[in-house]
């Protein structure tokens, strides 16, 4: 298969599970990058942020329109990650490519962990105790941004949900102001990186992935939001279960 074909199909992927879970496209963009289209980590998670951010904006307005997203959470949440995303940007030229790549691994198999695992669903945004919550979370969610150049989605969405407080659909909603933010701030800091990105590649897995995330969206108003987690959360595992191995080969 041709790498046009692979990037359009990799792209669809990543935009319907983004528009449907509000994230999780970034941990499967990576990989994705590395073992079909051939970019190194380092690569590969920068354009991870690069098609993350306009896919995950392009999302954004879709569920805004809705009045989904709350935005007084997600700015907090958001601004709290800026710097974090930035330094994490620097780092990650710093790392060697084994272990960012097994990095990766484990954070995605933690986040797999943790969609598995019920939480409660209930609306607290009005509590000002959540607040400190939301900025450490938040803070920590942008480092990991800048580090291993996933937008945050797939953990933002547990965290908004529980200790937040948020339900479901806005905390889907809500992870994208997150996302699309915190990529930028990193991105800002991986200018250098983006010289010898193939853009042949990106273009069309970035396309490929905004038209997913519409249909994402869909999906999301017809099957349960804990049904999507499930399915989302073991394909990550033995996404995370594969990159772990080939870190340590």
């Amino acid at each position: 298969m041709s790498a046009l074909l692979l990037a359009l199909a990799a792209g669809g992927v990543v935009g319907l599970v983004l528009g449907a879970l509000g994230g999780g496209g970034s941990v499967l963009a990576v990989p994705a990058l590395i073992y079909l289209l051939g970019f190194s980590p380092l690569a590969a998670t920068t354009a991870s942020l690069i098609i993350v951010t306009i896919t995950s904006a392009t999302a954004l307005f879709a569920h805004a329109r809705e009045g989904q997203v709350r935005w007084g959470t997600g700015a907090v949440f958001a601004a709290a990650g800026i710097v974090p995303a930035a330094l994490g940007g620097v780092l990650a030229g710093q790392l060697p490519a084994a272990l960012l790549t097994a990095a990766f691994a484990v954070i995605a198999a933690l986040a797999a962990v943790a969609m598995l695992r019920p939480s409660a669903q209930v609306e607290l945004e009005g509590v000002r105790a959540r607040w400190p919550v939301t900025v450490g979370t938040g803070g920590g969610l942008g480092a990991l941004t800048g580090v291993l150049g996933v937008g945050g989605g797939f953990l933002a969405v547990p965290a908004l949900v529980k200790p937040v407080g948020l339900r479901m659909r806005a905390a889907v909603a809500t992870s994208l102001l997150v996302i699309t933010v915190n990529s930028l701030a990193a991105l800002a800091t991986r200018a250098g990186t983006a010289e010898g990105l193939d853009w042949a590649v990106i273009a069309p897995f970035t396309g490929a992935a905004v038209l997913g995330a519409w249909d994402g969206k869909r999906l999301a108003a017809k099957v349960p939001g804990r049904l999507l987690q499930r399915i989302f959360a073991y394909v990550l595992l033995a996404v995370a279960a594969l990159m772990l191995v080939d870190s340590l080969i």
